[in-house]
């Protein structure tokens, strides 16, 4: 029988090897298929969540404009402290099969809830050092997610725990060109990390170790019997890297109600650093040792090694316009917001062992968009009653649509609370809930080539907390 995932290499001897680098660029590249859209995280402001993110940069008294839009510092007059925690509460839940490349069922069950609860936190500082000068840091999460499978599910060669994180250290100013236009910009700082894992079908790497051109010239059910279905053996894959990156953004009073910004923020490309550790079953570790001289392997380039592999990985461009109106009792607003998700067209690892060929895996993402409307409406002087609805379109479609975090058009309800405690300090709490479009994931292939196909039932809460002081 003819297996797809059969490489050549020296001469045309087949090499298990390339089934370790797809195994190994599987998880790599893994967290592109994640989360809002995607793998995106808005959630840094408890104020914003309570309107769905509308007029997020031109609603005031936000200091995380620092980080998301600085131009608009313009309006804190004064020096201001902000630290926020929102908890990201999502549920995935898969029903579905999956088979081997011979088309065997794989056994297991559909992974429990892959969600979890996560916290996510940030913080905020800004400063007016003159009448026209506003500077400002920041610490936030705009990249992330985590799931985590049950290990003997029927996805497990494709996932099993995925965790994605960038972290942002932002500086910012910005500038009053007249008292109605200021313009701002900021440097950032981003540290991303992965850790995955997965499990390896050791059984469709021994059909593709004893196949043709081998020493052993096996039938598929005598190679069953040396490395039978059930055997398994387990990936797990860390990588880091910093890298830099900036913004740009302005901020218009049009009048003495309303007011608009714009902000970009640069894409920024990383160099992910990581290592692959493999446990390895005995019986194959054998099989290994026994083929490696017909294979033209020496110890040290042995598949299913540890090992080192990198990849160029980039966070995307992000484009957002805000508006807000404001009247006395109450105030209202939009955001339309563009993600650059088309910068990942397709990615590339490369691997520490020199026998170990670089891999590559296409992923065709395209843009996506968000777009919220929302107000407040003050009770009082001292609170403010907030809500908000908004609509998010994932950059994935079912063809190219994998089991990490599979990710789909959401729609977003909020409602949020602000209370003026002092003259200096506000607090605020907003909750969201999440309503996903079904996802579809169709044929999603392993780097053994084992598929799974099904839908997942996905929703998320999030409730967030903040508190913002003024010196």
């Amino acid at each position: 029988m003819h297996m797809s995932f059969r490489y050549t290499a020296r001469g045309g001897r087949p090499l298990a090897l390339a089934a370790l680098g797809l195994a190994i660029a599987g998880a790599l590249v893994a967290p592109q298929q994640a989360r809002a859209s995607a793998f995106q995280l808005k959630e840094d402001s408890a104020q914003a969540m309570g309107r769905a993110y509308a007029g997020s940069l031109t609603a005031g008294g936000d200091v995380s404009v620092v980080a998301n839009g600085p131009a608009a510092m313009s309006d804190l007059k004064g020096t201001y402290f902000e630290a926020d925690v929102t908890a990201i509460n999502f549920s995935a839940q898969f029903s579905g099969s999956a088979h081997d490349v011979l088309g065997n069922p794989i056994s297991g069950g559909n992974g429990g809830d892959a969600g979890t609860t996560m916290p996510v936190p940030a913080f905020f500082f800004e400063t007016q050092v003159s009448d026209r000068w506003h500077v400002g840091a920041a610490f936030s999460v705009p990249f992330g997610f985590k799931t985590d499978y049950d290990s003997n599910w029927v996805g497990r060669y494709n996932a099993i725990e995925s965790k994605f994180e960038s972290l942002d250290g932002t500086l910012s100013a910005s500038f009053d060109i007249t008292d109605n236009f200021s313009i701002g910009g900021s440097a950032i700082a981003q540290r991303t990390s992965a850790t995955l894992t997965n499990a390896i079908n050791f059984s469709t790497v021994g059909l593709s170790l004893v196949g043709p051109g081998t020493a052993m010239n096996l039938p598929p059910n005598e190679v069953y019997g040396l490395i039978p279905p059930g055997t398994d053996g387990l990936a797990h894959i860390t990588g880091s890297s910093w890298a830099w990156g900036w913004q740009l953004g302005g901020y218009w009073k049009l009048d003495s109600q309303d007011r608009f910004a714009f902000n970009y923020r640069s894409k920024i490309s990383h160099r992910l650093n990581g290592t692959a550790d493999f446990n390895v079953p005995q019986n194959v570790s054998t099989l290994i040792g026994q083929l490696a001289p017909t294979l033209g392997l020496t110890p040290s380039t042995l598949p299913f090694q540890n090992t080192s592999g990198s990849a160029i990985f980039t966070t995307p461009a992000v484009a957002s316009t805000s508006y807000w109106h404001q009247e006395d009792k109450f105030g209202f607003g939009a955001d339309v917001d563009w993600t650059e998700w088309d910068v990942f067209k397709n990615l590339t690892v490369n691997y520490g062992n020199p026998a170990q060929p670089s891999s590559s895996q296409v992923f065709d993402w395209h843009n996506s968009w968000y777009a919220s409307i929302g107000g407040e409406y003050y009770l009082t002087d001292r609170l403010t009653l907030r809500g908000g609805f908004g609509y998010d379109t994932t950059p994935t479609a079912g063809a190219t649509r994998d089991v990490r975090v599979p990710d789909e058009t959401r729609k977003l309800l909020s409602v949020g609370v602000g209370y003026k405690a002092s003259e200096h300090l506000s607090l605020n709490a907003s909750y969201a809930h999440i309503f996903v479009s079904h996802a579809t994931v169709t044929n999603d292939v392993s780097a053994t080539e084992d598929a799974i196909t099904g839908t997942y039932d996905d929703y998320g809460n999030l409730f967030s907390l903040s508190a913002v002081y003024k010196f």
